[in-house]
């Protein structure tokens, strides 16, 4: 297994990540999120819906948690956004 590089500013990439992700997953019709519905689930289903488009790689099975999911979102995040965002400042 290995270590997850920690990035900079990676909780408000995580926020953005979830903030894109609902964004996709909606325009593409597959999900209509719920005010009720916890950070963690739209982690995972943002997750799971990025790796079945074939849109990030998926984690082996047994490196699948809620961190993991996280840090790839985060990941995913920071390749989508522009070189000049504030959140690389």
């Amino acid at each position: 297994m290995t270590k997850n590089k920690r990035l900079k500013n990676e909780g408000e990439l995580l926020k953005e990540a979830v903030r894109l992700g609902v964004q996709y997953g909606e325009k593409r019709g597959v999900v209509e999120f719920e005010p009720t519905d916890s950070m963690h689930e739209k982690i995972e289903y943002i997750y799971r819906l990025l790796v079945h488009d074939k849109l990030i790689q998926p984690l082996a099975k047994l490196d699948v948690s809620q961190k993991a999911m996280a840090h790839k979102l985060a990941l995913w995040a920071a390749k989508q956004l522009p070189e000049e965002h504030p959140l690389f400042k």
